[in-house]
């Protein structure tokens, strides 16, 4: 297999390095660009590759959810961020969450080891029809130079919405006595950390909650949320109980110390393998710093908790993906011009992996002169990528993997069978069958 040197990939958070180690690996040299550290964003910390900025988790690892479909697909197409997942990955019950310093190492070694990926640590700035093929995966903190180029180059204005980090709290100064360990329904194991409100302390804490004094609001931001991150302030102006049928939900985690379900619960995860931090799920937010202190310290067991990170807000930038992109993620306009990650309009850690993921397999395709095979509909990755390209153009919303998205059984077999869980094991079950089908056909073009 000829070495082609004319790949480029932009952007060394989730999708890019991804895409880079699946080119690089079918006879492809890389040239990998990351911005960071010659320029940072308003929410990355580090310089490091595949930094997780937000939660720490991705997602379900329960047999047949639409989260551990769309990662056994990628297991079986030897995805590398998802085996250095696997690797970093510390307990959180029935979901799939890593040590994000361990899986950004290993990340880094993955590339340090591939001679055929060549890292540039600089900035891109334009984009031009002749630059040859050209993986966009530079994500939601897209710099502005390069968001204006982008829009230049596809003729399209960007859409954004804005999403939220969680507070972190140091394990040490987790009161104990006041929480339990526990795993909702008590699936797989119990990990997290669950600390239960009595109906006066959950009043007590919304109210605190909605007289928060937010944020400053920078000159860049308009605050268009995704409507599946909404800061939990903004949850709680819907109602006083909408917070309890969100993060809070305590359905399935009844305290073992009393026999009884909790009114609320706010549950923590791991951050790492020394179990040494601990993140609020669900807990993103747009509060001053000082606020979050002391509204979130009115939650039992984090009176005295100690902040590694409180939440933040950051812009979130995709393109309109259904009028411009192909079901191979390229620019209908420039096919040498690929995009994944957030960029490309998938939303979530899984979901950036899995196409970047495609999207290196599709530019090698293209790069050793062989037109790109887009994934069967039927599967959970043809599934995302038939959403992000085929959704009304006016009313794009970014998306995770859900059964929403996945080829429906037919009407017959929806009617024979009422129970849902079964329903899905064979959407499952025909998805795994039509994905192993068209990695079978990649692996004889490689040949």
């Amino acid at each position: 297999m000829a070495l082609h040197p004319n790949i480029r990939v932009l952007g060394a958070g989730l999708a890019g390095p991804e895409a880079a180690l699946q080119a690089a690996k079918r006879g492809c040299h890389v040239d990998l660009y990351e911005m960071r550290p010659v320029r940072s964003t308003e929410a990355h910390q580090t310089a490091d590759f595949a930094e997780l900025v937000c939660s720490n988790s991705l997602k379900s690892e329960s047999e047949n959810t639409a989260p551990w479909l769309l990662k056994q697909e990628m297991r079986r197409a030897h995805s590398a961020l998802l085996a250095a997942a696997d690797q970093s990955a510390v307990p959180a019950g029935h979901a799939l969450a890593v040590d994000r310093a361990e899986f950004s190492r290993l990340v880094a070694a993955a590339i340090t080891a591939e001679p055929n990926i060549t890292v540039h640590r600089e900035e891109v700035t334009t984009l031009y029809p002749d630059d040859g093929i050209t993986i966009l995966a530079t994500g939601p903190l897209t710099s502005p130079a390069l968001s204006v180029s982008i829009a230049a180059l596809t003729g399209s204005e960007h859409l954004a919405f804005y999403d939220s980090i969680s507070p972190i709290v140091e394990a040490d100064s987790i009161d104990r006595e006041r929480v339990y360990m526990a795993a909702r329904w008590d699936k797989g194991t119990a990990d997290y950390i669950n600390c239960p409100m009595t109906r006066e302390e959950y009043d007590r804490f919304y109210d605190a909650l909605l007289t928060a004094e937010p944020a400053t609001q920078k000159e860049w931001e308009k605050l268009n949320y995704f409507e599946s991150c909404l800061p939990i302030e903004e949850l709680a102006r819907r109602g006083r109980d909408t917070p309890r049928f969100g993060p809070m939900k305590p359905v399935g985690l009844r305290d073992p110390r009393t026999g009884k379900t909790p009114h609320a619960v706010v549950q923590l995860r791991s951050e790492n393998l020394r179990a040494d931090a601990y993140n609020l799920v669900g807990f993103q937010n747009h509060m001053k710093y000082s606020e979050q202190a002391r509204v979130l310290r009115l939650i039992p067991g984090l009176e005295n908790a100690k902040f590694l990170r409180y939440g933040q807000i950051h812009r979130n930038t995709y393109i309109n993906a259904p009028a411009l992109l192909t079901t191979t993620l390229q620019l209908r306009e420039q096919p040498k011009i690929f995009f994944a990650g957030q960029l490309s309009g998938v939303e979530g850690y899984t979901e950036s992996i899995a196409s970047g993921l495609m999207a290196g397999i599709f530019a090698a395709a293209l790069a050793h002169g062989r037109t790109p095979e887009p994934l069967p509909r039927g599967c959970g990755l043809g599934s995302l990528v038939q959403y992000i390209t085929h959704a009304d153009p006016k009313h794009f919303q970014p998306a995770n993997i859900t059964f929403d998205l996945l080829e429906p059984l037919d009407e017959e077999t929806r009617r024979s069978i009422r129970d849902k869980k079964e329903r899905h094991r064979l959407q499952c079950e025909r998805a795994l069958a039509l994905f192993d089908d068209w990695w079978t056909r990649q692996q004889v073009q490689l040949a």
